[in-house]
């Protein structure tokens, strides 16, 4: 197993295990089986276990298995805030309290506040005192480090990063989404800051390896360095120095196996030129089945009105791509519940995008177009209350 950095010089193994896909059955999650694979995760070198408050049952059955294998302090658990439920300093305490309760320990490792998508959250929260609670926690020693894992834009995620002294961050990151939510861009901000960053959905759920066209999926197989799928995902992302740690929701024992196998072999500027030039026709293949031939450069901002149009464009490829199930959540989640409304509904027809697109996209046509399929009528709905319940300005 390859290692790397966090801020305090503590070695992080760039294999992460993500604890959100644990296998259930009829009774919730099937302990017996992931206990199994974090145990053979562990026996590799895995030292990272992710997890959240609100991935059901995750917690609970993270704590019974590292507490009934006796290796709780042999490695790092990283769990996280339901900062959006936060509306005062003793709902702070409500939850931390309950998370250790669930992970049978006394600390957490490394504490994210879940789910950013604005600097308005990060306010909402100083506001019931949340920078005097996490001096508090980290001088009791309860909590060790401390981040935030994000879901917007790059100019909110650069804004949330320079508002406090973060021990470390997770993005969403990879070779489809380089130019997406925080992107390289984020990625590159926090490098510079010295901040460790834990990449998320490396492999979009699974589907740059199931769901890959099979142009792709041929492509792959012609190679002579017999990477997988999986594997040019995950190379990818490692020969990135930026790239700390790479959460994986393993819920296989083969899986756990080829992943942990990469990751004993990927270093920083590993992969070749032609390794690269791989990725870049794979994704090639990916984009010829998308609907905007808009590549996320954002030349086209700042709109005059605030629609965000690359996100609306690339969450309207993910419809063609992989699901509009999905697209339409990944939109609400990013651009819905920001601070500030983004909607092409926003926009005047000024034509000052269409000025700037190198890629001559009739977008003030196309983000109507795109509108209509990504935030239909039920959507519109839900992303309103859903800003009402959290709280949303505006």
């Amino acid at each position: 197993m390859e290692y790397r950095l966090d801020k305090n010089g503590e070695k992080i193994s760039i294999l992460g295990y993500g604890c959100m896909r644990f296998t259930t059955n009829g009774r919730g999650i099937d302990i017996d089986k992931a206990e199994k694979e974090i145990l053979a995760a562990y026996e590799r070198g895995v030292n990272y276990y992710d997890t959240a408050y609100v991935y059901p049952g995750s917690e609970a059955a993270l704590g019974e298995i590292l507490e009934r294998n006796g290796i709780r302090d042999k490695v790092n658990i990283a769990t996280k805030l339901p900062q959006y439920l936060v509306g005062s300093k003793a709902a702070l305490d409500k939850y931390f309290d309950e998370e250790l309760k669930r992970l049978r320990t006394d600390h957490v490792d490394y504490y994210l506040m879940h789910h950013m998508t604005a600097i308005s959250q990060w306010d909402k929260l100083k506001n019931v005192g949340v920078r005097e609670w996490i001096d508090e926690k980290k001088k009791s020693g309860q909590i060790r480090n401390i981040g935030f894992s994000y879901h917007g834009n790059s100019e909110d995620f650069i804004g949330i990063l320079n508002a406090y002294d973060w021990d470390f961050c997770q993005i969403q990151y990879n070779y489809i989404d380089e130019h997406s939510q925080a992107g390289v861009e984020g990625l590159n901000a926090a490098a510079k800051k010295g901040v460790p960053v834990v990449i998320m959905e490396p492999l979009r759920g699974g589907k740059l390896v199931n769901l890959l066209p099979q142009k792709a999926k041929d492509l792959i197989k012609e190679q002579s360095s017999g990477y997988t799928a999986a594997e040019y995902g995950l190379r990818w992302l490692w020969n990135q120095e930026a790239v700390t740690c790479v959460l994986s929701g393993m819920n296989s024992i083969e899986m756990v196996e080829e992943n942990c196998r990469i990751a004993s072999e990927a270093k920083a500027g590993s992969l070749t030129a032609a390794d690269l030039e791989v990725i870049e026709r794979i994704k090639g293949i990916i984009s010829q089945s998308e609907l905007v031939g808009c590549t996320g450069c954002r030349y086209c901002m700042p709109c005059p009105k605030g629609v965000d149009i690359p996100a609306l464009f690339r969450s309207y490829n993910t419809t063609a791509i992989e699901s509009r199930q999905q697209a339409r959540f990944e939109y609400a989640q990013t651009v819905g519940l920001r601070k500030d409304p983004a909607f092409a509904t926003q926009c005047i027809e000024c034509g000052k995008c269409e000025q700037h697109c190198p890629q001559n996209i009739p977008i003030r046509q196309k983000i109507k177009e795109a509108d209509r399929v990504v935030r239909p009528l039920p959507y519109k709905i839900g992303i309103n209350i859903a800003r009402k319940i959290l709280k949303v300005s505006k």
